[in-house]
């Protein structure tokens, strides 16, 4: 993405990404921008891949661009550098990353830095990365004239690949990213260019390949449905402004499921990034700042896939997404806040969530967001094992729920017409089980972890099974069971609990 310095000029660019997106909206819908949507298919949901977690990146980008009409010089580096010079700026600020945690660094290139002088001494930015046993992404941007996203010289881009091809071929820690944000080409078309590239370089190893979604690397499975580039990696790109729809940190959860739909173990999230230097506390609930809702939602999706990614930017002077600063030769990190998130979404685990917190003297309703309806005991019944529903909110007892705090953000749900407890059917961990009401008994399958998306609503889990609360089918219906499901995002899986 091409990170603006000035707010008001990531809004237009904004704009510009929301007209290029229009075409995906028919592509894949789920119930997080469809309210009527059922669960989708559980196959579709894959978790625990291994073929990408290894990347735990950073982008290191240029402060005056990434689009340039000239060469890409990386924040804290010089054209004037020789490649010894610029092989030992970049060892220090490449050490930087590796003591955050970062393991990957995405890297710029275009035609006039590879065809020019500068090129011999950027060779030793990336002959430094991999000396230290990193990942090195060589990203192709379109030059800033242009902005159209096409290959606009065919002869200098296929050029440019040929001279980067036969130098790092071989090199087994290099990738080669064959077009930044594509967004000129139709889908069809990006296929087409990308299948050119493969047949052009058969030297490249199809793993080393990366490819990004159409858009603005937005749509991977268009790409990834694609047999001439099977084995080959894709590259997603995701930043707030790409859905002004989505507020809560589970709906981009689900937006980030949806859009890399059966390919996640392809796919590396190589640009998502947020501010760094406002101050936000991202370990923090999110209450109404859609910046939290946003960073905590994408991190908690990779980390649940086992989705490879890498940051927006590491390092790029003067961009207000910067995880680090350049003091001199020293790297300062902008937000701890921001680097525990990130790190979680390279596999740490050592973070809470935004656990909700409640009243234990107090009464609440428990209201669904893609519905608008009440967590009810069907027919106000007494009756262990009577089934949980959702019903338009009246005020009955059987509405009405006290929870009681347990551990680690989980809470036993208590009606107060049967005082019984929020359970799952059997202690089920299958999809689709049913949540009734029974006797308190201690059971994991009567504990719901309570964690705040923010903007008033909550994902809970059972802390049995470890799926969420659901409506079934997404129903908006009166009546319509509540049942365990698989964590997608959904607003049928999204609860407002309000005290009474």
């Amino acid at each position: 993405m091409k990170r603006l310095l000035l707010p008001d000029r990531h809004v237009f660019y904004g704009c510009i990404v929301a007209c290029s997106l229009l075409f995906l909206s028919s592509c894949k819908k789920t119930a997080v921008d469809q309210p009527g949507a059922v669960n989708p298919v559980d196959s579709t949901v894959k978790t625990n891949n291994t073929d990408t977690v290894g990347f735990k990146g950073m982008n290191w980008a240029d402060p005056n661009d990434n689009f340039s009409t000239g060469n890409v010089v990386p924040s804290g580096l010089s054209t004037s550098d020789s490649y010894a010079g610029t092989q030992s700026k970049a060892s220090n600020i490449l050490g930087a990353f590796q003591q955050q945690g970062a393991n990957t660094v995405r890297l710029p290139i275009n035609p006039y830095t590879v065809a020019g002088t500068w090129w011999n001494s950027y060779t030793g930015a990336i002959d430094a990365a991999v000396s230290k046993g990193m990942n090195v992404i060589l990203g192709y941007w379109d030059a800033s004239g242009s902005g159209n996203g096409l290959v606009n010289d065919t002869t200098s881009f296929w050029n440019m690949w040929k001279t980067v091809v036969n130098k790092y071929g071989n090199t087994s820690k290099v990738y080669f990213e064959v077009f930044n944000e594509p967004h000129g080409y139709s889908a069809s078309d990006l296929n087409n260019l990308y299948a050119q590239w493969l047949a052009k370089y058969p030297s490249a190893p199809a793993g080393r390949v990366l490819l990004d979604g159409a858009g603005y690397a937005s749509d991977v499975n268009s790409v990834g449905a694609d047999a001439r580039l099977n084995g080959c990696l894709l590259s997603y790109h995701n930043y707030t402004w790409f859905n002004n729809s989505l507020t809560t940190a589970a709906d981009w959860e689900g937006a980030l499921q949806s859009n890399t739909n059966n390919y996640s173990s392809r796919t590396i999230m190589t640009e998502f990034g947020i501010p760094m230097t406002t101050g936000n506390n991202y370990l923090d609930a999110p209450g109404s700042n859609r910046d939290i809702a946003y960073f905590q939602g994408v991190t908690n999706q990779l980390k649940a896939s086992g989705m490879g990614c890498v940051y927006w930017p590491g390092l790029r002077t003067g961009d207000s997404y910067s995880l680090l600063t350049l003091s001199g030769t020293t790297l300062l990190v902008n937000n701890y806040s921001g680097l525990s998130r990130l790190k979680y979404a390279w596999g740490n685990i050592g973070i809470n969530q935004p656990y909700g917190t409640f009243n234990p003297g107090a009464w609440y309703k428990v209201v669904n967001r893609n519905s608008g309806n009440a967590l009810d005991i069907n027919g106000q019944s007494t009756t262990q094992g009577a089934s949980v529903i959702q019903w338009s909110y009246w005020g009955g007892n059987n509405q009405q729920w006290s929870l009681t705090s347990r551990d680690s953000g989980y809470f036993n749900f208590t009606n107060r017409n049967s005082s019984m407890l929020l359970d799952v059917s059997g202690a089920s961990v299958s999809n689709g089980a049913a949540v009734i009401q029974w006797s308190a008994n201690g059971a994991p399958n009567q504990r719901w972890q309570v964690i705040d998306i923010g903007f008033g609503f909550y994902k809970v889990l059972n802390k049995n099974s470890g799926q969420a609360l659901d409506v079934s089918g997404a129903s908006i219906s009166n009546g319509a069971g509540i049942i365990q499901w698989p964590v997608n995002g959904g607003r049928n899986q999204q609860w407002q609990i309000t005290a009474l």
